[in-house]
């Protein structure tokens, strides 16, 4: 099995990388431009599994000769499968530079599909529940559309998701595509960066610091929190479910909490002395956070198992040993 990873060494990526390489049948390329993946995971990941991992330092929305060379010696030439990540996630980044954060969702997505299409692989795109922006509705299904601010700060990631989406099922109806579409919900745990403006991350580096904990608005805003092997036991479940399953279907733990009470259970498990401090909240931040997994039980038979205190230990025993 010939799988790419595009994306491989972000957070999610480097661990989903790890995990199908425990298959000794595969073999995993990583396509990254590190613009916020790891290094350290690359170097380590290729000492784990020598000769079976491979790493491309490439931009998506380039695709250009280093990815086909590496696909022609490294992948012989065939590919079976291609996981689709490339895409900074958080706020913070993916607004840094906005019209990079497009352009990688829209023509990196379409460079990917095309490879896919002319290789005969299956592709299965990360998209997002950002997708459905600031929703009216509490449960947030795949029938959704949406409530989304096509002009504001967060449109280049939520635009180009959605954009990204249309590109796949585009490419299904029209070059026979064999596509699979996801929609991510808030994922955590260990190996996240410390700088990347997640709120799991965030409260957890400034619990250990003995900073303020900084809630933005009242925190009665909702999120959903999906331990990072529930969310790659699920790409993995979707990227090998039937052939007439395409989605879109959400991956998330539907246990929704308000980012006050997030906050709280992390100064309980830190022991922290540290306060909560209420700050000005981002415009077009989602009020509720919440999916309905339906779909995902029913045709994937899956959903998440890790209890939010058990994955949130190990987040913080991670960050605790930096």
């Amino acid at each position: 099995m010939h799988i790419i990873v595009t994306g491989g060494a972000g957070f999610i990526g480097q661990q989903l990388c790890d995990f199908l390489l425990k298959d000794p049948q595969v073999r995993v390329l990583c396509v990254d431009n590190l613009s916020t993946g790891s290094r350290l995971a690359v170097d380590e990941l290729q000492r784990k599994h020598e000769g079976r991992f491979g790493f491309v330092n490439e931009d998506v929305e380039e695709s250009g000769f280093p990815l086909f060379d590496a696909i022609g010696t490294f992948l012989d030439s065939s590919i079976d499968r291609i996981f689709h990540l490339a895409c900074p996630a958080s706020p913070i980044h993916y607004q840094a530079n906005p019209i990079k954060t497009l352009l990688t969702s829209v023509v990196g997505t379409k460079n990917m599909l095309e490879i896919a299409t002319n290789f005969n692989a299956r592709i299965l795109f990360t998209s997002t529940s950002e997708i459905y922006g600031d929703p009216d509705i509490a449960i947030q299904n795949e029938s959704y559309r949406g409530r989304v601010n096509c002009t504001g700060p967060r449109a280049c990631y939520d635009e180009g998701k959605r954009a990204g989406e249309a590109l796949c099922f585009d490419y299904k109806r029209t070059r026979k595509t064999d596509v699979k579409v996801v929609r991510i919900f808030n994922t955590y745990g260990p190996k996240m960066r410390a700088d990347d403006g997640r709120v799991v991350s965030n409260f957890i580096t400034q619990a250990l610091r003995g900073e303020n904990l900084t809630v933005y608005g009242d925190g009665t805003q909702t999120r959903s929190f999906c331990f990072v092997d529930d969310m790659i036991l699920g790409l993995t479940k979707m990227m090998e479910s039937f052939s007439d399953i395409s989605g879109p279907i959400n991956l998330g733990n539907p246990n929704e909490m308000t980012v006050k009470e997030l906050a709280e259970i992390i100064l309980q498990m830190t022991e922290s002395g540290s306060k909560i401090e209420n700050i000005d909240l981002p415009q077009d931040d989602p009020t509720r956070r919440k999916p309905d997994i339906t779909l995902a039980k029913e045709l994937l038979h899956w959903s998440p198992d890790t209890e939010l205190r058990i994955g949130l230990t190990k987040t913080v025993d991670y960050f605790a040993s930096l």
